[in-house]
């Protein structure tokens, strides 16, 4: 079996945050769905997020929930296939009601944008060319 990832992400409201990222195009697996967890469809079979109210997710650990709209505790980064797929999907983000906090990276061989979710969290999104990417030193 190969490794499967699943990022848990605290969030303030199930509705919003599934309506958020529902806009994005992303399912929910409903047999692992409900009112306190959702799990989010990235990748079928390798790559899940796990939307957690707060409360339920603090469940999980003894630390303090960071508040994600004032400091940052991860970054998540998806490949995208296509410079017009990160932009797409930042301006679906916008649409939603997410944030841009950054203007987009273009370094030739990649091409990066990003957005803050309803929650703060700050999600990448980035295209890489492989054929023109730098030789590896």
């Amino acid at each position: 079996m190969s490794t499967q990832i699943f990022v848990n992400l605290p969030i303030k409201s199930m509705e919003r945050s599934q309506a958020f990222f529902k806009a994005l195009g992303y399912s929910f697996n409903p047999q692992f769905t409900n009112e306190q967890g959702a799990c989010m469809v990235v990748q079928d079979g390798s790559i899940y997020v796990m939307l957690l109210v707060e409360s339920f997710f603090q469940t999980f650990t003894r630390k303090p929930v960071a508040d994600a709209t004032k400091s940052t505790e991860v970054l998540v980064c998806l490949s995208c296939e296509s410079r017009a797929q990160v932009d797409e999907l930042v301006k679906k983000a916008l649409a939603a009601g997410g944030r841009a906090p950054n203007a987009p990276q273009d370094h030739g061989f990649m091409y990066g944008h990003g957005f803050e979710d309803l929650d703060g969290h700050i999600w990448e999104l980035m295209y890489m060319d492989p054929n023109a990417a730098p030789p590896h030193a």
